[in-house]
């Protein structure tokens, strides 16, 4: 009884992935258009970039779960139908009114509607932060990208003037222009705002998330902590272009700010979080411990 038992779960997870490869095949090929498009926006936006990770991610927490995802009993959900006419709603509202972000949100929500239709309640709930992760790959909309990138902005040079006057550096503040020293002037450009950081730091956190064991209310805080984290480290990106341009050169400043400073702040993002991690650890106090 126990070895039919497992084969009937060895099959329905066979029958889960044929059916759900033909399933994506044809999602492939009916949004076509938005994921040449999307691709697109990746390739030609640089605060985005970072999304082209998100599937090639997501492939891999499914593969990283696999074995959980065996054990699941597949109870197909016609509860999905609700999810998957609202997607085509989303879907029909971006190619009615030219507006890109509902198209590519409704993309995401077709897969989630449709493993939800395929596999059930049980396999949904196991891969739901992993469908809640798809959603990274797309751009901020016009509106919330200009929301968030003045603010950013502003962050940004508010707090390299802070930081670099705090080492004795001498710094006049206009707007989003510091003259340094008295002589030297650098502008803190929109491209400069750290939008593409956010976006990558948030990716690296939620992936940093999905892996650890930690409670609930933990990975929420780990996860929340990219938007933080991101600013402190565009913060010391600005400062050390800041001390480049004075103590070097505008050249390699401005190479070190597109070129490398990307790379450099990106193990020390890392580094913070596993700090915050064990931070978590020395102020949370577990069950085993009272």
């Amino acid at each position: 009884m126990q070895i039919s038992r497992r084969h009937q779960k060895q099959s329905d997870f066979l029958r889960l992935i044929s059916v759900t490869f033909l399933l994506l095949a044809a999602t492939a090929w009916s949004y076509w258009p938005t994921i040449v498009d999307l691709f697109k926006e990746w390739q030609r936006n640089d605060d985005y970039s970072a999304g082209q990770l998100v599937p090639l991610i997501a492939v891999f927490f499914v593969w990283y779960k696999r074995k959980e995802l065996r054990g699941c009993f597949l109870v197909p959900c016609w509860w999905a139908v609700a999810l998957l006419v609202l997607s085509q709603i989303a879907r029909s509202y971006g190619l009615l009114f030219m507006y890109g972000s509902a198209e590519r949100y409704s993309l995401v929500l077709t897969i989630a509607a449709l493993v939800l239709m395929v596999a059930g309640w049980q396999v949904f709930r196991k891969v739901l932060w992993i469908l809640l992760f798809l959603f990274l790959m797309v751009p901020f909309p016009g509106r919330v990208h200009n929301l968030i990138s003045g603010p950013l902005q502003r962050a940004a040079t508010t707090g390299s003037v802070f930081l670099l006057e705090a080492f004795g550096v001498k710094v006049i503040q206009h707007g989003n222009v510091v003259t340094l020293n008295e002589q030297t002037t650098m502008a803190v450009e929109e491209a400069c705002s750290g939008l593409r950081m956010l976006t990558a730091f948030i990716i690296i956190a939620g992936f940093i998330t999905f892996m650890v064991k930690r409670s609930r209310p933990q990975k929420a805080i780990l996860f929340l902590s990219s938007v933080p984290v991101a600013v402190m480290c565009n913060i010391l990106r600005l400062c050390i272009t800041a001390i480049l341009f004075l103590h070097v050169n505008a050249e390699t400043a401005e190479k070190f700010f597109h070129d490398f400073a990307g790379l450099c702040m990106m193990p020390v993002a890392v580094l913070l979080m596993f700090g915050l991690l064990w931070l978590m650890d020395k102020i949370v106090i577990s069950e085993s411990d009272k």
